[in-house]
């Protein structure tokens, strides 16, 4: 197994492990700040290989923080500041030496609302390798992303239309299909059937079970029916209010038909039937 270069002074090119690390991601997060609000503490989650990662708990809990936290995408957040590690395969992604564009190429994000860009479906899938100078066929990792978004087989002669005039559920599949493109190792994905009609959620859970044999994927998602259907592991997350402030914070975190059988925590029980205030 090998671990993909993400420090700024390095190539691209996959530098050796000497041990292949259990999971992809392993954090450690002691608290994530915005300015002054402590908005997470104590989340400590994998996300491990060939397996999908749920992330469950009530609004204002932190999941999508944690989350974005991963692949640093709270980089973009004014005042967002991490207290502790997020391991890569080995690679602590938040040392000074590492190269926060470089991380997003090698752990990809999909977004609660569909966000193909204004081009051609061909474009939106290329826009990745072409930003990062892939030398190989183009034309093949357009149509093998496709393929593995099970996009392919209802745009492969219309490749040259416009992403924005596909349906929301093909809009989601596009976009999952820019998110691989780029050949990522990790795929998270923060809500991505929200928005959708119950047949397309159908579609992209399917997908979701495919796209585990390829990538690890961590999810979030407020329908624990969704976490139970394709989840492998389900993390769940509470909010502390005790202080007078609202700060996230893992209670559980197991494999799915424990955390929803039989929890070991109180406050999970009270989540998943339903009493939690």
């Amino acid at each position: 197994m090998t671990a993909p270069a993400v420090a700024a002074n390095q190539s691209t090119q996959p530098a050796p492990a000497a041990v292949a690390p259990a999971a992809a991601i392993s954090a450690d997060i002691e608290k994530i700040y915005y300015g002054d609000f402590l908005a997470v503490r104590d989340a400590r989650v994998a996300v491990e290989r060939g397996k999908i990662t749920g992330f469950i708990g009530p609004s204002g809990c932190g999941k999508s923080t944690v989350l974005r936290s991963l692949n640093r995408m709270n980089d973009l957040v004014p005042g967002f500041r991490l207290v502790g590690h997020v391991n890569f395969l080995g690679q602590d992604i938040y040392a000074k030496n590492i190269d926060p564009v470089a991380v997003r190429r090698h752990i990809g994000m999909v977004f609660q609302q569909p966000n193909p860009f204004s081009m051609s479906i061909y474009d939106n899938v290329a826009f990745g390798p072409r930003l990062n100078r892939y030398k190989g066929d183009l034309d093949e990792r357009v149509e093998t992303s496709l393929r593995r978004a099970g996009l392919w087989n209802e745009v492969k002669d219309k490749l040259k239309q416009n992403g924005l005039a596909l349906s929301g559920g093909q809009q989601q599949r596009l976009c999952i299909a820019r998110a691989i493109a780029t050949e990522p190792t990790v795929l998270l994905m923060d809500e991505p059937c929200s928005a959708l009609d119950p047949i397309a959620t159908r579609i992209v859970e399917e997908l979701m079970l495919e796209l585990k044999t390829h990538y690890s994927v961590a999810i979030v998602t407020h329908n624990m029916q969704q976490a139970m259907r394709v989840a492998d592991t389900t993390a769940f997350f509470s909010v502390d209010i005790s202080k007078g402030g609202r700060t996230g914070y893992l209670v559980e975190l197991g494999e799915t038909k424990q955390i929803f059988d039989s929890p070991r925590e109180q406050l999970t029980r009270d989540y998943i039937s339903g009493q939690f205030s």
